[in-house]
This record gives C-alpha cells, structure tokens and sequence, in this order.
C-alpha cells in the first residue's frame, strides 16, 4: 500500500474515531454532584452544541457546581432536574434573583419562588461606612456604595454601621426556585422511558422526537435516571459502530497489501523469467534452509535483511542473504539481481542464485572467509588486526578498478550510492570485492547527471550533492566521494569523525590529514617498513582528492586508479576539501607530470 493510501485511510479513521467520540459526550455531569445532564440540556466547553436545545446550555464552575446563565448575568445553581416533570430546582447563592426577574420570562423558562417565613431589609451604605462583608450583596453594590441585606427582625438601633445607611426596601428571600419549561415538550417521552432529541430529517432546528424502546416499569424504576439509559444506548451503538469501522479498515488493508503484493510477485517473476537467460541457478526456501542447515550460521544483519553461511556442497561455501519483506515490496532485491546480471570483475563479489519462493527473497553469493573491510579498520596500533601499508594499498586499488569497471565497463553506467567498508568484503588473499547493490542505480554512459527521489547511501560516506543539489549534480562523482571517504578511514584507522575526543570536542579526520599534508610533517601512523610513510601519504592525498567538495574537482576512478598506480612523490596536494575559499584546480593538476 502506498505511503498517501496509508495516511488517508489514518486520517478517516481519525474523524471516524472522533465522530464517534464526540456521540459519547451527550451525557455528562459537574464533579461528583451524581446530577447527569441530557437532552434538551448541555454542557458548554464540554459537549457539541447538537446535543442539546437552544438556550439550555449549563456550565460547571471550578467547586463542580452545575450553573445556568439567564439574561442579565443572572447565574443559578442547579440542585435537581425533573425531567418527567419538566421542573428545574435551582438556588440563588448571590441574593440577585429579585433584582432581576424580569429576565427570566423572556428566556424560556417561567420561574416559581418558594419563599421563606425570614424577610431581609436593604440598605443603601456609602463607602465611607465600615463595610461588613457578611451583609454585603456583591451583584447590587457598585464602586460608589455598597447594598446591604440586613434580617428585618434585627435591630439598627445600637448598630453604628447601619445608622448611617439608607433603607431601600423590604425584601422576602426565596427558599428555592422552580424553573419550568414547555418547549422542547419531552415529558411524554421521559413517561414512557424513551428518549427525546432533536429530529434527524427536521426542516428546522426546533423539533423533537422520542426515540429507543420503551423500558419495563421495573427497569424503569431500577434506572431513574433517563441520562443512564440514553448513556448506556449510546454507547452500545458507538462501541459497534467502532469495531464495525475498525473492522472494515483492516479488512480495506489487507485486501489492498494482498493486491499490491500479487501485482508486484507478478512483476518480479517476469524479471526472473527474462533473468534465467543469465544461468544463475533458482533456489526453492527448502533448498536454503537446507544450504544454512536452517539459518544457524548468521554472519551479519543490516538494515535489508539477513546474512547467513551454507554449503553448496561440502567444498563450496555460500552467502544467502534472506531479504526482508519490508524491503520496499520486494524493489531491493529485483534492484540487486538486476545489476548483478551485468557485473563480471574480479573485484566485486559474485553471484551464484537466488531465491524467490513466494514472498521469500534471497540472493546467494560466494563466501568471502576475511569478512568486511570494516572488521579491519581500527587504530593503527592495534597490531592484531593491522593489515600493513601494502595490504591496505593493494585493497584500495582493487575497490578503485571495481568501482571503475562499474562506471566504465558495463553497457549501462551503474552507480553503488553505498560504498563503505561493511560493503567492501575479503576473500582468503585479502583482495576486495564490493559488494550490496541494493541502492544501485543504472544510468546511460551519456548522462552527466541523474536525477534522484530520495537520497541513497549512508551517513558519512554520502557525497553533499546527494543531500542538495545546492552542490552541485548526482552523477558518477558521488560514488568517488564515497571511496575518498572510505580510503581516508583506511588511512587513519578510524572513523571521519572522532566523538571520543577531549572535552567532547569533535575532531573531523579529514581535516586533520589535510593540514598534517599542508605543514609538511609525517602523518603520524603506524609507519614501520621503508615505504610505508610514502604509501601512507599517497593514500591520504588521493582520498582529499576524492571528497571535493565541488563534484567538478573530483577526479573520475580511472584517474584515481592512475594516482594509485603511480609514484606518490609525483602527487600535488589538493585544496583543502573544506574550505570554500580554496582556489578552483582542474583534475590535470593532480598528477605532476
């Protein structure tokens, strides 16, 4: 499946998840109150508007208290809701009912009091007064006075704070007020134990309808709350519209992987029909479990898949490497196989056959008993794994004819994009062959420049060009920069960039070649024959020669091999790859003639 097919289908099934999220949301409380709000009823900043009537739209506050807002920033709290009965049982915790009555017709709801025997007194104070914050009505008092409510049986003679105030009026002080509604009529609904709720196909926003099965009287009884039930239906046609949705998506994705998987097995048996014309030899998956005496030899793991040791017979040993099958649908190894059939050089590696059993890939190689160039690149006093200035010339010259027959010697121009020392493997004489052309790319001999989807390689040995074209063109000159990179390592023992320096500081290898090359001193290595110095030095200048960081002053693999071939002493030092002041010089002036 591709990568946009992919997040189409998360994006759908984001909004689907959330659709259904949002149906879950229609029945709610504040804190623990146990007061469930539902239809026509609803909680702003927390449930969707459709889930309930205009106008009867609750909030909680930070105590968890459920408060309805009525015209002129009249707030109630709300301690109990009739939903049969369609009565609303609210209190007024700041005493600003009665200042504000007349609000209340003009908002839906028509309000009853249930007074008190207690009547209060209000008191118009000037600010000037001691204030008594018990007294105190916050909603009528203003910047300039305040108001205050005094009980009417207590006495203001012998009170100082109230001799100085002006009586307003009488005041008789609600015990609790009833709130009543007509519209939405969903009492006969709550009657019968159905629900009530806007109607789906209605030309406008104001109609309801019951919906759900009536319940038992004793269900009815044992579930009070008409909020539990229209929760608990809720949820159950959610929960299966969920894995309802889940499940067609998965059924979606798997027929669609099968598909694309049938069509692409489809498109890697033509390739292998036309490549048996080659006469590498076509393995069943029995026949390499047998060959690897069942995977048991493993030899190393990289990002494609897995290598392991077999036997052909008991003389000839083999290289399987089982390609993984997230391996781009298979692109990895038709990409391989395809650039194998055109190689035959003594410096890269060979192939025997192949696997391709289903969705099971493998190639397999001949068996290079040294390992990888990797295992030998290690500082130059470790004696053990030391190869000697010789060796490492003789391997650096081989990957250097290798890559050049790549480039030169085939009908196509191939381009590795990955060489690097794991690439680079021994046999029992230590000459190289290069090996992993899963990021090869074929391109005509006449094209100076290739274009490219994503960027190839590894980090370290990838060429500037390849990440931006800021620097400069893809072409056959990256896979130079690569071998500058890897003969340099070669060089020093070590990797380019050194994170085990002092202080954390980081040391570029390069760099530090290109000035011990520039001052004229000896580059400090494990020199211990005569020659060796010589060898070393014209090692390292090929290798700064190679990573220019302009692809124009690269020199191409056949000068390369010229340069290795050559005498040292006759090799002019190149500009120092990292500078971007360094004077441009043409490849003649590599080699002093």
């Amino acid at each position: 499946m591709k990568g946009s097919s992919k997040k189409a289908i998360c994006l759908f099934c984001f909004m689907f998840i959330a659709e259904l999220g949002a149906s879950l949301n229609c029945t709610g409380s504040c804190g623990n109150r146990g007061l469930h709000i539902r239809f026509p009823f609803w909680i702003k900043d927390r449930q969707p508007e459709q889930c309930g009537y205009r106008g009867f739209d609750l909030s909680c506050n930070e105590m968890g208290d459920i408060v309805l807002e009525l015209q002129g920033a009249v707030k109630l709290y709300i301690d109990k809701i009739d939903y049969k009965n369609q009565v609303i049982y609210a209190s007024d915790p700041q005493g600003c009912l009665r200042s504000h009555h007349s609000n209340f017709y003009s908002s839906g709801f028509h309000i009853q009091f249930k007074m008190s025997k207690v009547n209060f007194t209000i008191f118009n104070c000037s600010l000037n007064n001691a204030r008594s914050p018990n007294w105190r009505v916050p909603c009528l008092s203003t910047l300039h006075y305040d108001v205050l409510a005094v009980k009417s049986e207590l006495s203001i003679h012998g009170n100082e704070l109230l001799l100085s105030c002006t009586k307003m009026y009488d005041l008789p002080v609600p015990h609790d007020i009833l709130l009543s509604w007509s519209n939405p009529n969903c009492g006969s609904c709550e009657a019968t134990g159905k629900l009530c709720g806007l109607r789906g196909n209605s030309s406008t926003e104001l109609e309801t309808e019951c919906y759900g099965l009536p319940r038992p009287e004793k269900e009815q009884g044992f579930l009070s709350s008409a909020g539990a039930r229209k929760r608990n239906l809720t949820i159950g046609v959610t929960t299966g519209s969920i894995l309802f949705g889940v499940l067609a998506i998965a059924v979606y994705q798997i027929y669609s992987f099968r598909k694309s998987e049938e069509e692409y097995q489809a498109k890697v048996e033509r390739f292998l029909d036309d490549y048996r014309a080659m006469n590498p030899t076509r393995y069943s998956h029995a026949d390499l479990k047998k060959m690897t005496n069942q995977f048991r030899d493993e030899l190393g793991r990289g990002a494609y898949g897995t290598v392991f040791k077999g036997k052909l017979t008991s003389e000839i040993p083999v290289a399987v490497k089982v390609l993984s099958n997230s391996s781009e649908k298979g692109e990895e190894f038709v990409n391989e196989m395809g650039t194998m059939a055109r190689i035959h050089h003594v410096n890269v590696v060979r192939l025997i056959g192949f696997c391709a059993d289903g969705f099971r890939r493998a190639p397999v190689y001949e068996y290079l008993p040294n390992d990888s160039l990797q295992k030998f690149i290690s500082s130059a006093n470790a004696k053990n794994v030391f190869l000697g200035w010789e060796r490492l010339h003789h391997i650096a010259l081989g990957v250097a004819k290798g890559i050049e027959y790549l480039h030169q010697g085939c009908d196509q121009t191939i381009l590795h994009f990955d060489i690097k020392p794991h690439n680079i493997l021994l046999d029992n004489d230590f000459n190289p062959k290069i090996a992993d052309f899963g990021l090869a790319k074929l391109c005509s001999k006449y094209k100076s420049a290739i274009s490219m989807t994503r960027v190839r390689g590894t980090v370290g040995y990838i060429a500037p060009e390849v990440f931006s074209r800021n620097f400069g063109n893809v072409s056959y000159k990256s896979d130079v920069y690569s071998f500058g990179m890897l003969v340099l390592e070669m060089v020093g023992g070590r990797k380019n960039v050194d994170d085990t320096a002092e202080n954390g500081d980081q040391v570029y290898f390069p760099e530090w070649i290109y000035n011990l090359l520039e001052e004229g001193e000896d580059l400090r290595f494990h020199i211990e024959e005569e020659g060796d110095a010589e060898i070393a030095k014209k090692l390292a200048i090929v290798g700064l020669w190679c990573i220019q960081w302009n692809p124009v002053d690269r020199p191409s693999m056949k000068i390369a091999v010229q340069m290795l071939e050559g005498k040292g002493d006759r090799l002019s030092i190149p500009p120092n790859p990292l500078s971007s002041t360094a004077p441009k010089r043409t490849n003649t002036s590599m080699l002093r003639l």
